[in-house]
C-alpha cells in the first residue's frame, strides 16, 4: 500500500516484526469496533517483506511458548487474526488439535505471521529505511513540539525518499545480534540470525567444503544448530564451544512460566531495585542461555549413538571461551581459552557459527536528533513511562513509544512473545487517552 506525505498520522510504527505487526492488529480491530475511523496508522520496515528469525526456521524447531500467545488472544480472544483462526483459514485446526501439542513448529508460526500480515488494512512500507526523525514546524529550540517529521528513503518510494508527519512513533526494530569480542563476521563467520541463508548458499556453492565446523554458545540456538548440522552433515566434525560445563535446561513449569503473565510487569516495573535484581537472578533460567529439555536430550541421544557406533563426531569443549579468531589461509583458527585450567588452544575450522545471542533492542541510531530531548537514569538507560512512552522533555509533546528496549523496566518479557498482544493493547490505550 502507498505511504502518504499529505496525511498527519497519528502514529508511525518503525519496524515491523511481530511486535508492530500486533499493534497494527490492534489498531485495526479499534476501527471495527467502535465502527468510527481509527488513528491514521502507517508502519516502514527496511527488510523487504516480514520476517522473523528467518535464519533459525530449521525443520522441526518448535516455539518455545504456547500458540495461545499468539498477536492477539490474550487481548482478545475473540480475534480473527488469531492462531486458531490462521488454523482454520488453513483447513488445519482439527489435525492441530489431533496433535496434542502446544507448541508449533517456527516454520508454522511464521506462516501465521505472514496471515496475519497480508490481511491488514493498515499501510506497511517495505523497503523503506528511516534516516531521521526530527521535530516538524518551527525550528526554535523553545517552542513545542506537537508533530514529527519522519525521513524515509526507499528505492520504491517516489523519488526515492519520503516524509511522514506523526504525532506519535512506536520503534520496534528488533534485537541486535552479538558477536564474541573482537570477531566479526564474514563469509565463513556467521552469526546464529543469518545462520540457515549462509548454510544455503555453501551447500549450493561450495558442497564439500564444509568439513569442520564450530559452534559457540550454549542457548537453544546453538543447540538446534549442532543437531541440525549433525543430521545435515553426516561427514563433518562438529566442535561446540560452551562457556558452562554444559547445556542447561530452560525452566518452563508453571509457576515460573508466571513471570512471563501480564501482571508480573506491574510487579517488576513498580518494584524496587532489589526485587527486580532478584527476578533476574532467580528467574533468567526461564529464557537466557537455557535449552528445552527436548533439544538437550535429542541431541545427546545422537552424540551417544555415534560412540556405539565407535566414531566420534562432536567434540565438547566445556567451561571454555573464544580469544580470538583470525583467517589462515582457506580456514578460520579460532583460540580457545578453557577457563577450568587456563590454557589455550587453537582449533582450525572452515565455519565458525556464533550462537552468542542478542544485545536490547537500541533507539538512539533511529532517533537521531529526536534523542536529545529522551531523557535518560543514572545509568544511561531511557526512563521508561508505565505505558511504554519514554520519558521526554515537557516541549517534546509527541509520543515515543518502545516495543523492546525496555527490560530494566519492564522485566523479561520485554523482548519475548509472551506479553505481545497486551503490550500492543496498552500502546494503543495510551494513545487514545493521550491524544483525548
Amino acid at each position: 500500500m502507498e505511504l502518504s506525505e499529505a496525511l498527519t498520522h497519528d502514529v508511525v510504527g518503525i519496524g515491523f516484526g511481530p511486535s508492530n505487526l500486533s499493534l497494527a492488529i490492534a489498531l485495526e480491530e479499534l476501527c471495527g469496533t467502535t465502527g468510527e475511523p481509527g488513528p491514521a496508522a502507517a508502519f516502514l520496515e527496511r527488510k523487504p517483506s516480514l520476517g522473523w528469525h528467518r535464519g533459525m526456521l530449521l525443520p522441526d524447531a518448535k516455539m518455545q511458548i504456547s500458540f495461545l500467545k499468539d498477536l492477539v488472544t490474550f487481548r482478545n480472544p475473540a480475534s480473527r487474526f488469531s492462531f486458531v483462526s490462521y488454523l482454520h483459514a488453513k483447513g488445519r485446526l482439527p489435525r492441530f488439535v489431533n496433535n496434542q501439542d502446544f507448541f508449533p513448529t517456527r516454520q508454522e508460526f511464521h506462516d501465521y505471521l505472514e496471515w496475519a500480515q497480508a490481511q491488514l488494512s493498515i499501510p506497511v512500507g517495505y523497503g523503506c529505511e528511516v534516516t531521521g526523525i526530527r521535530p516538524a514546524g518551527d525550528d526554535t529550540a523553545a517552542a513545542p513540539v506537537e508533530l514529527l517529521r519522519v525521513e524515509v528513503r526507499g528505492a520504491g518510494l517516489p523519488g526515492g525518499n519520503a516524509r511522514l508527519h506523526t504525532r506519535n512513533v512506536v520503534i520496534s526494530t528488533g534485537l541486535v545480534p552479538r558477536m564474541p569480542d573482537g570477531v566479526e563476521r564474514d563469509e565463513r563467520i556467521w552469526h546464529s540470525s543469518e545462520f540457515l541463508d549462509r548454510f544455503r548458499e555453501w551447500e549450493t556453492e561450495r558442497a564439500g567444503e564444509m568439513r569442520r565446523i564450530a559452534v559457540v554458545g550454549a542457548g537453544q540456538s546453538a543447540a538446534e544448530i549442532l543437531r541440525f548440522l549433525h543430521d545435515r552433515l553426516p561427514g563433518a566434525m562438529l566442535t561446540a564451544i560452551l562457556p558452562p560445563y554444559g547445556y542447561a535446561i530452560a525452566d518452563n513449569t508453571p509457576f515460573a512460566n508466571e513471570i512471563f503473565d501480564p501482571a508480573a510487569v506491574d510487579d517488576y516495573y513498580y518494584g524496587s531495585d532489589e526485587s527486580r535484581d532478584m527476578i533476574w537472578k532467580h528467574h533468567r533460567n526461564t529464557n537466557y542461555s537455557v535449552v528445552d529439555d527436548e533439544v538437550i536430550k535429542s541431541l545427546y541421544e545422537r552424540v551417544y549413538g555415534d560412540e556405539v557406533k565407535g566414531r566420534r563426531r562432536v567434540e565438547f569443549l566445556n567451561l571454555a571461551r573464544v580469544e580470538g579468531v583470525k583467517r589462515v589461509a582457506d580456514e578460520t583458527r579460532i583460540t580457545v581459552r578453557s577457563l577450568s585450567t587456563d590454557a589455550f588452544r587453537d582449533i582450525d575450522v572452515d565455519v565458525l557459527v556464533c550462537a552468542t545471542g542478542y544485545d536490547p533492542m537500541d533507539p538512539a541510531p533511529v532517533l537521531g536528533e529526536l534523542d536529545a530531548y529522551c531523557l535518560r537514569d543514572a545509568r544511561g538507560r531511557y526512563r521508561v513511562e508505565r505505558d511504554y512512552r519514554i520519558v521526554t522533555r515537557p516541549e517534546l509533546r509527541c509520543g515515543i513509544y518502545l516495543q523492546g528496549g525496555t527490560e530494566h523496566t519492564h522485566g523479561l518479557s520485554s523482548s519475548l512473545l509472551s506479553n505481545l498482544a497486551v503490550r500492543s493493547g496498552e500502546i494503543v490505550n495510551s494513545l487514545l487517552t493521550r491524544q483525548g
